[in-house]
């Protein structure tokens, strides 16, 4: 199963306190391994306008993106950069069709044109992102650490981070508060 353009939604129980209550985009997934970006856990530092300034990307003037924070994207790379973003923006290299209406890009110029006003009409930046190996996360599904949904483009690229778990959850029909730790297997 490809899970390519799917959420992960962690289970109560995740057992690793970097992943609890994340909400996760996932990007690419084969059987080579996976990655994706969790969306809904704001890193304190940097703000996005000392990235730019960190990475020499000169701004014209304020822009209310630039008070938008870099999410914590996972554990891995965590100082390489990542934008989930709306299919808008379609130039450069490096971008990655996630779904019809999600795309990844891991390259300076899509930050160079945000900063310029030229980016996409939706963007959230990450540092780091989440990584399996060949069937490690087909058996952390297994082992009930995460649900599977399928994505909402909206949910994922809004500013509502703190309650993204939840709409996820509830976006599936389920109320967070029922959930167990517990796995059951038929």
């Amino acid at each position: 199963m490809d899970l390519t353009g799917k959420f992960l939604i962690a289970m109560p129980g995740m057992g690793d306190p970097r992943f609890e209550h994340s909400v996760i985009a996932v990007c690419a997934h084969s059987d080579e391994g996976a990655m994706g970006l969790i969306i809904n856990k704001p890193l304190p530092t940097p703000a996005f306008s000392d990235l730019l300034e960190s990475l020499d990307i000169e701004r014209p003037g304020e822009d209310i993106r630039f008070d938008q924070p870099i999410l914590f994207g996972g554990p891995v790379e965590t100082g390489r950069g990542f934008v989930l973003h709306s299919p808008d923006w379609t130039t450069g290299d490096g971008q990655m069709e996630v779904t019809d209406r999600l795309r990844m890009t891991g390259t300076r110029d899509i930050l160079e044109d945000i900063a310029m006003g030229r980016g996409p009409n939706q963007a959230l930046m990450a540092l780091g992102y989440a990584g399996w190996g060949p069937g490690q996360l087909e058996e952390e599904i297994l082992d009930n650490g995460w649900l599977t949904a399928d994505s909402d483009a909206d949910l994922a690229l809004d500013a509502e981070h703190e309650t993204k778990w939840v709409r996820a959850l509830e976006g599936m029909g389920i109320d967070p508060r029922t959930l167990s730790a517990a796995a059951g297997h038929a």
